[in-house]
């Protein structure tokens, strides 16, 4: 069965590659408005969805990233109406040479051909991958967790009639519904069908299919981001920044999951974590900050440090300034997201140049690691390697490029 989804998604690929914008637009459009004309129907299917997770014992943090309400389901439809409002890259010429001889040689943009996604519990992802997929004129595979089977299936059925309302094939969109560890190592081994896999969950997930996929693989998303508290930093700043990026959404990949603070800086300390127990969220601090707090939290493990906890959990350590900092997120990082508050000038530039990392920010919160917020409209995911893509993928992630050459009778000689 997934051989023949492979093969349909191959052979929609070329058609979708030569529609104009107008034409994916259109599909788009159709999708965003038959995704609100149907809610119910994807309520309902949510529905059973939540409450077998329940019985299962998913924790709530999850939960809320599995559960599809009316709300949320207005604010897919809205995103998937912004990506059709995006420029279409297909087809842009970013570098274009003459010859002496008048040989006219330009590099544009062009699909990927066929994009397979393997994600966890966020239906969400479905439509997002989708549509960035359609408007990069790229078909593809989606493959989700088995938590969300029947939320994905009503998705994913309603943007088949959608795309094929509009007159493009519905094999543009392709569901596996095979949730097993067969159906991923089908997708992993897809090479000829499918042209580039991008893995989305958690860390087990990325690595899995980094380390058997014989398709090309684009690794996303494990993010243990740190927010480092130097020495001349603003005490109120530093508060708000902490716990916005640590509890405004907790089970995501650019929530903080470690706070460093310079040794000079922690007398603010205990008011950032008397804001963060406000909230919930333990500390486990190294011996230094224990001492601080007077024992009011738990003494952090290696293991600890090394952690992405995706709940009410963040790890805190002292450091002897933005070196140390730099050496501690080299080491425990995962070059995803890391942060800097200071009011030195030197030292944010020395973390902004040091850190490693897809995204770097000064007197900021992590969680603005995202295509919407960096004006790429909808993610596919957030690339934490270096070759291709880097950060938010965005519409022009999804393209390669090829060359077009225009001679008249030209041999090289």
């Amino acid at each position: 069965m997934s051989t023949e989804i492979f093969s349909a998604a191959k052979l929609a690929a070329p058609r979708l590659a030569a529609a104009g914008r107008a034409e994916k637009d259109a599909a788009l459009l159709k999708i965003a408005d038959l995704i609100e004309s149907r809610k119910n129907e994807i309520i309902e299917a949510n529905d059973a969805d939540v409450c077998a997770a329940r019985e299962k014992g998913m924790r709530e943090v999850m939960l809320d990233r599995l559960v599809l309400t009316a709300e949320r389901i207005g604010a897919i439809a809205c995103g998937v109406r912004e990506v059709a409002a995006l420029p279409d890259p297909v087809g842009v010429v970013d570098r274009g040479y003459v010859r002496p001889d008048g040989l006219r040689i330009e590099r544009r943009r062009v699909p990927l051909g066929v994009v397979g996604i393997i994600f966890e519990a966020r239906p969400n992802v479905t439509v997002d991958a989708a549509a960035l997929c359609l408007k990069s004129g790229n078909a593809c595979v989606l493959r989700g967790g088995r938590e969300a089977l029947n939320s994905n299936g009503a998705l994913a059925g309603i943007m088949r009639d959608a795309v094929e309302s509009a007159g493009l094939p519905a094999d543009c969109i392709n569901f596996l519904a095979d949730t097993t560890r067969e159906g991923a190592n089908a997708m992993m081994h897809a090479r000829g069908f499918i042209d580039v896999l991008i893995p989305r969950g958690g860390a087990g997930l990325i690595r899995a299919v980094a380390e058997n996929s014989t398709v090309p693989v684009i690794e996303t998303g494990v993010g243990n981001c740190h927010i480092y508290v130097e020495k001349t930093a603003d005490a109120k700043m530093a508060e708000s920044i902490v716990v916005n990026a640590k509890t405004s959404r907790m089970s995501v990949c650019n929530a903080a999951e470690s706070l460093l603070i310079d040794r000079e800086a922690l007398g603010m300390l205990p008011g950032i974590a008397d804001a963060l127990r406000e909230k919930g969220v333990e500390l486990r601090c190294c011996p230094e900050c224990l001492a601080v707090l007077d024992g009011r939290a738990s003494k952090a493990t290696e293991e600890d440090f090394a952690a992405e906890f995706l709940g009410p959990v963040i790890s805190v350590k002292a450091v002897g300034g933005v070196d140390e900092a730099i050496a501690h997120i080299s080491r425990f990082g995962t070059g995803h997201s890391e942060a800097i508050v200071t009011s030195d000038y030197f030292a944010a530039e020395k973390f902004l140049n040091g850190v490693d990392a897809a995204a770097v920010y000064v007197n900021a919160s992590t969680r603005f690691t995202d295509g919407n917020e960096f004006g790429l409209g909808a993610e596919i995911g957030i690339s934490t390697q270096k070759l291709h893509a880097r950060g938010p993928m965005g519409l022009e992630a999804l393209t390669s490029m090829k060359y077009t050459v225009r001679g008249n009778g030209h041999i090289r000689k």
